[in-house]
């Protein structure tokens, strides 16, 4: 396993400590250590890639386990953010989210019986970002209202963004349901 491999693992690792700290109240401080722990994990993303890319190291597990780790993370934080009272984090936008999530996975899984492996999008890489910005700031739960409007116009935008990189995946690989023939 190459290293940018190793710190998509990374990622998946951070994060149960990630849950346990957005969901203990007896730990102190354990909402800033979440969102650290949140805020390492979400950067790993981004330095998996760069090292995949600058030292030729982008590997068909990579391209399945990069995206499938940010899917874990940012799920991990909306089903914290259902779970926590005076969260704004509607569940039916939580739901959109997973739902699109699992459809793109599902269409990687068939695409990847045919030998085909679909990488993320670039709708798909600006939808995480924004998920992950969203998710920081849902973390830290400023209590300024001027924050709160903020805090929304990240999860409807990251909502939107959700949509538009599902409609993206299935125009671009609609054959894939053609019984794997692409």
């Amino acid at each position: 396993m190459n290293l940018p491999n190793k710190i998509t693992m990374l990622r998946i690792v951070l994060i149960p400590f990630f849950v346990f700290f957005m969901l203990t109240e007896f730990v102190p401080y354990s909402k800033y250590i979440a969102a650290a722990v949140f805020i390492i994990a979400s950067l790993t993303d981004t330095l998996d890639g760069y090292l995949a890319r600058k030292y030729q190291l982008v590997s068909n597990f990579g391209k399945f386990m990069d995206p499938l780790a940010d899917k874990l993370l940012v799920c991990s934080a909306l089903v914290c953010f259902v779970a926590l009272p005076d969260n704004p984090m509607p569940a039916w936008v939580v739901i959109i989210i997973i739902s699109r999530d699992f459809i793109i996975s599902g269409f990687r899984l068939v695409a990847s019986d045919s030998g085909v492996v679909i990488a993320a999008s670039w709708w798909g890489k600006v939808k995480t970002v924004v998920q992950m910005l969203m998710s920081v700031l849902l973390i830290l739960d400023f209590d300024w209202e001027w924050m709160n409007i903020v805090e929304y116009i990240f999860i409807y935008a990251a909502l939107a963004l959700t949509v538009v990189s599902l409609a993206d995946y299935l125009w671009k690989n609609w054959k894939v349901l053609d019984d794997g023939n692409m």
